[in-house]
């Protein structure tokens, strides 16, 4: 196998509560991660691709209380869990960073939306290769939290969040994939 192909075929979602606490992600490492999603395919070259990058425990502190207060906010008392609001506010202490993955829709719209959108879906595969290669959990999540934190970000006209990406060092094993047959998702004419 081909050393593109076993990466990925390796890479998998690690998640914040796997994370070894205490461990940072170097800022170069990050530097590396972010040109080489920059490097993503890009139609028209709009290079739809932002990032806010959460490194400083101060930083990460603050988007943990953000998560955790819109959480506590926005969810019905039925539905309310102190465990999972507890969850949201801790996950970003949990990583080494993380980075907001935010999109840029193309100005004069020169190129749909859904383009746009999986541009920036691209770099985030290139970003968490490069997570994979160095043995590095990454994980993209999509709370609504984020979806919606453009006041947080301080997101500009025609900026959306489309998630965020942690990152940490873990000691997981490696865990098998569950996919089913190609074979099952092809026509082949």
């Amino acid at each position: 196998m081909t050393t593109v192909t076993a990466l990925i075929r390796q890479r998998r979602a690690i998640f914040p509560k796997t994370y070894l606490p205490g461990k940072t992600i170097e800022a170069s490492f990050i530097q590396e991660l972010l040109e080489n999603a920059n490097q993503a395919p890009t139609h028209k070259r709009t290079e739809p691709w932002r990032f806010q990058v959460f490194h400083s425990e101060e930083s990460r502190q603050a988007l943990g209380n953000m998560l955790s207060g819109f959480f506590k906010k926005n969810t019905p008392a039925e539905l309310f869990s102190e465990e999972k609001m507890m969850k949201a506010g801790e996950n970003p202490l949990k990583a080494g960073a993380v980075i907001a993955i935010i999109m840029q829709r193309d100005p004069a719209e020169g190129v749909p939306e859904w383009e746009e959108v999986a541009a920036v879906a691209m770099a985030v595969q290139n970003m968490w290769l490069t997570c994979a290669e160095k043995g590095i959990g990454a994980y993209w999540s999509t709370p609504k939290a984020a979806l919606e934190a453009n006041e947080f970000l301080g997101l500009q006209p025609g900026q959306r969040c489309l998630g965020l990406f942690y990152m940490g060092w873990h000691e997981t094993p490696e865990i098998p994939a569950k996919r089913g047959a190609v074979e099952e998702k092809t026509v082949w004419k």
